[in-house]
């Protein structure tokens, strides 16, 4: 069984769509984790109010095609669920629903999540988030797909299969989440406690278009024209930003993964089956931070962990760390950052949001709900001086 596997979708016709999902599946084992009568829930990727052509969310059609092979292979039930950023509620869940065409995957068989119940868990194994509240739906299932969006991300650099089970927090209390773990890496540390919490049996990245640019929600659709399937979110994950030229250590996540050894160093020690280096992207607009802290640090001081060199890194980190910043023209003054932010850094005066820089915790929850696409990832002048 290969690690990771790699298909051509070159679009969303269903016809299209069927046969990628089964060329896709079949070199990672396929669906014979189901067993008849079984209850399969399918975590997508529906962050917002966003239409399927905007390339923010699990496209409908491959939803649709995959519950049909779900329903095929035995399974009784397929439910579809996430909690976007906003109340956990019927009625907001219904505008997502609707919103980013969830209706076809009724058509196919599927049900859309209506419970809004939450569970508090437990997890002594976690790293970091040791105990959780988690959407309830998730327990009613027997297995679970987590079915991403391939796309570029302010905080983690990029939001694939890993990223995507944080979904599993309600999403009033995301912010919370962030305010916790307002560090880059223990924030990741929490995703990957999540991930091996709820141990998805599959995991899938639509990448026929993904984003790019301001992702994960405001950014460029980017046709990518693939699929990509693993038994292990970190291991598709690692794969995924190989294809949008990122390296391990762009990627928070992939860096907590790592850090427990549930991935290699890089994607070249995986066995993968597709043509990975046919499949890259290379003119993917990346936005993640990129390593310039630890490549300044290390080019002028050499390597190790000295205290003026940690002195250095803090000093550093300040000024190289991407950070948000409001397009003016573009804000409508709806106030929507202000009230989502967790560290009540941003006020509105004048119809703008003004950043409170020592209150900013960076996690970018302004730049991802900001309805306009006014909020962007700003890099300062010296991290992109040094990228050059």
């Amino acid at each position: 069984m290969a690690d990771v596997s790699i298909v051509s979708c070159p679009d969303y016709s269903p016809a299209a769509c069927r046969q990628a999902l089964i060329d896709v599946l079949e070199p990672v084992g396929g669906l014979d984790f189901v067993k008849p009568g079984m209850r399969v829930g399918i975590k997508a990727n529906l962050v917002s109010f966003l239409k399927p052509e905007a390339g923010a969310t699990t496209h409908p059609v491959l939803l649709a095609e995959l519950t049909k092979l779900l329903k095929e292979r035995g399974a009784a039930s397929v439910v579809i669920g996430d909690s976007p950023g906003g109340l956990f509620t019927a009625a907001y869940a219904k505008n997502v629903y609707r919103a980013t065409g969830m209706h076809l995957t009724e058509a196919a068989g599927a049900e859309l999540n209506l419970d809004f119940s939450q569970k508090e868990a437990e997890n002594p194994d976690g790293m970091v988030a040791k105990r959780f509240t988690y959407t309830g739906w998730l327990d009613g299932c027997d297995a679970l797909v987590d079915f991403c969006k391939l796309k570029s991300h302010g905080m983690m650099a990029m939001t694939c299969a890993a990223k995507n089970l944080f979904g599993a927090i309600p999403g009033t209390l995301k912010p919370e989440y962030h305010y916790k773990y307002p560090n880059a890496a223990d924030f990741a540390r929490m995703i990957v406690d999540l991930d091996e919490y709820f141990k998805p049996a599959l995991s899938i990245a639509d990448g026929v278009v993904g984003m790019d640019g301001n992702g994960p929600t405001m950014g460029d659709a980017k046709p990518m024209g693939l699929l990509a399937a693993s038994r292990s979110p970190h291991m598709l994950d690692l794969a995924c930003a190989h294809l949008i030229c990122l390296k391990r250590e762009d990627v928070p996540t992939l860096e907590a993964a790592y850090e427990r050894r549930l991935i290699p160093a890089n994607w070249r020690q995986l066995d993968i089956a597709g043509d990975i280096e046919a499949a890259c992207v290379t003119d993917f607009n990346n936005i993640g931070a990129k390593n310039e802290i630890v490549f300044f640090g290390e080019m002028l001081l050499g390597e190790g962990n000295s205290p003026f060199k940690r002195a250095f890194g803090k000093v550093m980190q300040r000024a190289l760390s991407s950070r948000p910043k409001v397009a003016p023209a573009a804000c409508v003054g709806c106030g929507q950052c202000a009230s989502i932010c967790p560290a009540k850094a941003i006020a509105m005066r004048d119809k703008l949001p003004h950043i409170d820089r020592s209150k900013c915790i960076r996690c970018f929850c302004c730049q991802e709900f900001c309805p306009k696409g006014a909020m962007k990832v700003a890099r300062p002048p010296i991290a992109r001086l040094l990228n050059k």
